[in-house]
C-alpha cells in the first residue's frame, strides 16, 4: 500500500497542475482579440513619397556601416551583394541603374511604387514576388542607399 501513495500523490499534483493550466488558458483566451479582430487592417507605418535626396561625396562611412547591418536584416533574404537574383533582384550596379529617388521610394513606399511606377511593375513580373513592406524608415532607407553605393564601388 505504501508503495502506491507516492504515484497517486504524483497523480494528484499533476491533476492539480492541469486544471491550473487550463484555468489560465480560458483566461488569456478571454483577453486576446478574436480572429475578425486581429485580421483587421494594420495601418502603414511610411508611405509618403520622397521627393528629394542628396547624395554625399565622400561617402558617410557611418551610413554605409548602418546601411550594411539593415541589409543583413531586412533585405539578405531576397536580394544578393551580385548580380545574381534570389526572390528580388540583384544588388549589384543598382545606383547606377536607378535614380537615388527611385530606390528610396521602392524601399519606404513599395505599395505606391508598384502601382504606379512601371518600372516596378516590370521588376514584379520577373521577380514574380512582391516585395513585403518592410517599415524601413525615410532615414534607414537613405543608409542603405549609401550601403548600395559602397557596393557599386563608390568611394
Amino acid at each position: 500500500m505504501f508503495r502506491k501513495t507516492p504515484l497517486l500523490v504524483a497523480i494528484l499534483m499533476l491533476a492539480f497542475i492541469a486544471c491550473t493550466s487550463k484555468k489560465e488558458a480560458e483566461d488569456a483566451a478571454k483577453k486576446s482579440p478574436t480572429p475578425s479582430e486581429a485580421a483587421a487592417p494594420q495601418p502603414e507605418v511610411h508611405g509618403t513619397e520622397v521627393k528629394a535626396i542628396e547624395l554625399t561625396n565622400p561617402l558617410n562611412k557611418e551610413w554605409v556601416s548602418a546601411g550594411k547591418v539593415n541589409y543583413e536584416l531586412k533585405c539578405l533574404a531576397c536580394h544578393k551583394l551580385s548580380n545574381e537574383k534570389l526572390v528580388g533582384p540583384g544588388w549589384a550596379g543598382v545606383t547606377k541603374r536607378r535614380e537615388p529617388l527611385w530606390i528610396m521610394n521602392m524601399i519606404t513606399n513599395v505599395d505606391m511604387m508598384l502601382e504606379k511606377d512601371p518600372e516596378a511593375q516590370k521588376m514584379l513580373e520577373e521577380c514574380l514576388v512582391r516585395m513585403p513592406n518592410q517599415n524601413i524608415s525615410q532615414e534607414d532607407a537613405r543608409k542603405l542607399i549609401e550601403f548600395m553605393r559602397s557596393n557599386d564601388g563608390e568611394k
